[in-house]
């Protein structure tokens, strides 16, 4: 009787969880969608025709796409940015252009006016100008029932000059980065293309850049700030931050502390975490030995070799990318370095190999787990896990030379089908596109085969294996929404769906996987108890949801979306911080397992690696999200050093080390248990996280800060111009990257390497006759 009436009260709990996570889930989504239908009908026109004073068309809605594809075509968001979303050796096109754009209007008015150029003009006569230019900049010309856009006769004339220097500078090179010869008109065919329009490429950039820069310089109809809510700073243009980003700066913070003590008292009061499944004294042992291995958990083997070659494949991309900050045009002296692996291609293969080895190491542990579930493997799934490791790796190297030839200008009109996409982490083309997610689903149908028997007598559709379930489903699924934006996509609406994958996908759906797998091995190795730990799961998951999915829109300040996203965006993505937060208590939890478990505890390494991760959840993911999070310093530091030092630690800090966590688990079973060595891991577990921290404390973070006081004082033109990397302070920090870099590669990544091919000569022999 007494069982019976402690366990009523646990359902009830658990029962009131389920129910809020799916309103949670029913709410977040709800205002996404409406926010991004809001987003589609606010955002700002591409106008069928552009004209000047006297009504002489001098650009079309054709040439602003046109460039735009362009800029996509040849990997310009993997050197620059648009809009602040982007790359960092280059500039941001849209503040270089808008600054373009004030001198050109500047220069105009001086030689009507006063017969003179600006700079020879007395300060006084440059005052008005300077006075005139903004109030140009500020109107609002476009005609929405003509859906014409008129240009003012000294903005026609700064067009002109725009087009001038991308022309120069897309032909000659910009000495930083830019090869010459980058754009040519041979490398589409004449007359009919794919989404570039007729005519010459390099105008057609030049008028997709001075588009945006007119929607970040002109008023919304009705509204006393620009398209972008006043991005970039620009004093010169007239643009300064908006109240409203202090207003929500201040709330934010206040919402956070808030919840926070909300918070723990419901973590506290309804004890919501994993309790121990052990008594005192009485750890579980483990017999590696005995526990069955069957022929598809011994073929993910080869998924984990793969990893670690893609990993430190990645890392040497990344130490190539430091060293072009110093030199551009050049590797130690060796020109032809970055002649064939120029900056924008060697950064998308640096982002994409980080998803591609991240991802397959996940996808390996998924298949490792699921027959573990079940006790039982599905006849010829081994044979499906060979189908699905092959396409990976034709989808990882075809889709690396695909990027190659499409930024080289070789694929002519099949370059976003095979080639370089052009947005920043979904580089890959369409065709590698439809590969990868195809593979997703083949691993998606291994996933279920092996858990089917499992969920079938799972009487709880609520329950741990059905959570496992649907957080694989999730994996597939949220793909899906890369297939939504084309080159012709409006740049605002794209962002849109593109945070989709990054934000919601890559850092929000493998965060839930994430959790709800380190929940079910807890459960799986005897450390915690079943029922304290499907309630844990649904409280960080109501939390992870709650706070991840509308805090989408800190990505949304400066896009070209309504003002409202800056409240939604700076309160949710600060609430973002709790979950991450409580993560740590979970890190010691397993800081105590590791402890008790002592020397014999088998899955020490891997157990190290999810203490890293907990920790770079924090710091990474949660203080220098924070910090970079609220409006009131996104504003000036947004497409600044401060946003990779956040994705540094968010990346490879949060699901970098969690994938080698799973690696390390899953080969802990695979291998014969006189094979292992923990020493080497231990090596790998200290240069990695002090080649990490390194690179965050001793080049990121001050590069970030120097940058961000440059943008505060100049202008964020100022702050992304080239010339940036020449300042002498900034040029030590670049330099003493290399010691972080080498600990990170050296000691971090080759021993890791090594361990995981050396691994695969000693896997144990499938037990079970089938798959």
């Amino acid at each position: 009787m007494e069982t019976r009436l402690n366990t009523q009260p646990q359902k009830k709990r658990l029962s009131i969880l389920k129910q809020s996570l799916i309103l949670t889930l029913i709410f977040g989504f709800s205002v996404l969608l409406l926010g991004g239908y809001w987003i589609y009908e606010s955002k700002a026109p591409r106008p069928t025709e552009v004209v000047d004073p006297s009504g002489e068309v001098v650009m079309t809605v054709e040439s602003i796409k046109g460039g735009q594809a362009v800029y996509q075509k040849y990997g310009l968001m993997d050197y620059g940015s648009v809009l602040g979303h982007g790359s960092y050796l280059g500039p941001d096109y849209t503040a270089e252009t808008l600054h373009l754009m004030v001198d050109g209007m500047r220069e105009y008015h001086a030689k009507k006016d006063f017969q003179q150029s600006f700079k020879e003009l007395n300060q006084a006569d440059q005052l008005v100008i300077a006075e005139k230019v903004k109030e140009e900049i500020k109107k609002n010309r476009y005609n929405s029932d003509q859906d014409r856009l008129t240009l003012t006769a000294s903005q026609v004339y700064s067009l002109e000059k725009i087009r001038d220097h991308y022309a120069e500078q897309f032909t000659d090179g910009d000495g930083y980065g830019i090869l010459p010869g980058l754009v040519k008109e041979e490398h589409m065919p004449v007359g009919v293309r794919a989404w570039v329009a007729e005519g010459n490429q390099l105008e057609q950039i030049a008028d997709f850049f001075f588009w945006t820069a007119w929607l970040s310089g002109t008023e919304r109809p009705g509204e006393d700030h620009t398209y972008t809510n006043n991005w970039p700073f620009d004093k010169e243009a007239g643009n300064g931050m908006d109240y409203s980003a202090v207003w929500w700066s201040a709330a934010s913070v206040a919402l956070l502390i808030g919840f926070v003590a909300l918070i723990l008292y419901l973590y506290q009061r309804y004890q919501l975490d994993m309790h121990d499944a052990y008594e005192p004294g009485k750890f579980p042992t483990f017999n590696l030995d005995r526990i069955p291995v069957t022929t598809s958990q011994v073929k993910t083997g080869k998924y984990f070799a793969v990893v670690a070659v893609l990993f430190l494949i990645q890392a040497t991309f990344g130490g190539l990318l430091a060293h072009y900050y110093l030199e551009p045009d050049s590797f130690y002296g060796l020109d032809q370095v970055a002649e064939i692996m120029p900056f924008n291609i060697a950064k998308g293969y640096h982002l994409q190999l980080a998803i591609f080895w991240i991802a397959t190491a996940w996808l390996g542990m998924g298949i490792y787990v699921a027959p573990l579930v079940s006790g039982r493997e599905p006849r010829r799934q081994g044979l499906l896990v060979d189908i699905l490791f092959w396409a990976l790796v034709v989808l990882v190297f075809g889709s690396m030379i695909g990027e190659w030839l499409g930024v080289k200008g070789y694929l002519g009109n099949q370059w976003f089908l095979f080639g370089h996409q052009g947005w920043e982490y979904l580089e890959l083309g369409r065709f590698w596109q439809y590969l990868l997610a195809a593979g997703m689903g083949i691993w998606l149908v291994i996933v279920w085969r092996a858990l089917r028997s499992s969920l079938r007598s799972e009487s709880d559709k609520g329950g741990l294996v059905h959570l496992l379930f649907y957080g694989a489903i999730a994996v597939p699924l949220f793909y899906v929404f890369a297939f939504l934006i084309n080159p012709g996509t409006n740049i605002t609406y794209a962002d849109y769906w593109r945070w989709w994958i990054i934000h919601l996908w890559v850092e929000g759906i493998f965060e839930v996987f994430a959790v709800i797998v380190i929940g079910f091995l807890m459960v799986q190795m005897g450390l915690v108890t079943k029922k304290s730990t499907v309630r844990a799961l649904y409280f960080q998951l109501i939390l992870l949801l709650g706070s991840g999915v509308i805090g989408t829109g800190h990505h949304y300040y400066w896009i070209g979306a309504p003002e409202a996203w800056i409240g939604l965006g700076a309160v949710f993505s600060a609430l973002e911080v709790i979950p991450l937060t409580l993560l740590i208590l979970e890190a010691y939890g397993q800081y105590r397992v590791l402890k008790q478990g002592g020397v014999h505890f088998p899955y020490r390494a891997s157990f190290w690696f999810l203490i890293s991760t907990a920790i770079w959840n924090l710091v990474g993911a949660g203080v220098l999200g924070f910090l970079i999070n609220l409006p009131a310093v996104s504003y000036f530091q947004h497409g600044s050093w401060l946003t990779p030092a956040h994705g540094h630690g968010a990346l490879m800090g949060v699901y970098g080390m969690f994938a080698i966590a799973v690696l390390l688990y899953t080969l802990r079973n695979l291998v014969k248990p006189e094979k292992w060595n923990d020493r080497i891991l231990k090596v790998s577990l200290w240069g990695l996280n002090l080649g990490l921290a390194g690179m965050i404390l001793i080049t990121l973070l001050p590069v970030g800060m120097i940058q961000l006081e440059t943008s505060f004082t100049q202008g964020f033109w100022v702050a992304r111009d080239p010339s940036f990397y020449q300042d002498g302070m900034v040029r030590l920090f670049l330099w003493l990257r290399m010691i972080p870099d080498v600990v990170f590669l050296l000691i971090g990544v080759v021993p890791l390497v090594w361990f995981s091919l050396r691994a695969m000569f000693s896997l144990r022999k499938p037990e079970s006759p089938n798959g």
